[in-house]
């Protein structure tokens, strides 16, 4: 089953957002169909802040690394596409697909002076449409995942923002609509209504389960930097417990359990 298959199945894809070669390999030993990277996690590992502060070559090496200890479907979170056109964006979605990577994340806000903000709705279905046609024009199969940011920035109208650059984006022939911090399943069902696309939800406090999603007419489900942030706390419990009982026997507990 291709990548793009497992947005059209009744049960929605729960995509395993990685950071590195480690957690790709206990994604897959895990069971996942299918892994994505996430560009919080990948910043938080190399010490960048996100927001495209790392370069894209170093994220490339990332996924390269990935992609030699994992044969799950890959996607590859690209934020705004490392790039100030929609040239400069394809030409990295290139070493991509060349690289086995299936699918990318772009979004529609970009950080600018550290603030995160949405771009142009019109101009960046524009630049989506030139993304697709120069892939479609060199046969190259990529699965587009736009993600829109009005929940995520608290817009005034973050329903009605959504609609509308759904339908700008559909149009401009991507593959699936991410609606990160989305949680009314209302609003999920009015979405699913309007817009035909695979629609894209995130892990969040209060996220409805699983089963009310696929309700709601949601295809995927994706844990952004949930689980690394979890996983780093949990490091700095066992860092500290070494420091505070002046012994490893904590570091070894899970070998009794």
């Amino acid at each position: 089953m291709t990548f793009a298959e497992l947005h059209h199945h009744t049960t929605p894809l729960l995509i395993a957002n990685v950071w590195d070669a480690t957690s790709a390999v206990a994604a897959q030993q895990a069971g996942f169909q299918a892994l994505g990277t996430s560009s919080a996690a990948i910043a938080a590992m190399l010490g960048y802040e996100d927001g495209e502060a790392l370069s894209f070559d170093e994220l490339f090496y990332i996924v390269t690394r990935i992609k030699a200890v994992s044969n799950l479907p890959l996607s590859v979170d690209m934020e705004a596409g490392f790039g100030g056109t929609a040239k400069e964006i394809t030409a990295r979605l290139k070493r991509l697909v060349q690289s086995g990577v299936v699918g990318v994340n772009l979004e529609d806000s970009r950080v600018v002076n550290g603030m995160r903000q949405l771009v142009d709705a019109a101009e960046f279905a524009r630049t989506l449409s030139d993304i697709r046609t120069e892939l479609n024009n060199e046969n190259l199969s990529l699965f587009l995942n736009i993600r829109t940011d009005a929940y995520l920035l608290n817009h005034a109208q973050p329903l009605q923002e959504t609609l509308l650059r759904g339908q700008l984006y559909q149009a401009a022939g991507v593959d699936g609509l991410f609606v990160p911090c989305l949680t009314s399943e209302k609003e999920m069902a009015i979405i699913a209504d309007a817009c035909p696309l695979p629609l894209n939800v995130m892990c969040m406090p209060d996220l409805p389960d699983f089963e009310n999603l696929k309700v709601a007419g949601f295809r995927r489900i994706s844990m952004g930097n949930f689980v690394h942030s979890a996983l780093q706390l949990t490091l700095k419990a066992v860092m500290l417990n070494v420091l505070s009982q002046q012994s490893f026997a904590g570091v070894f507990a899970h070998e009794s359990s």
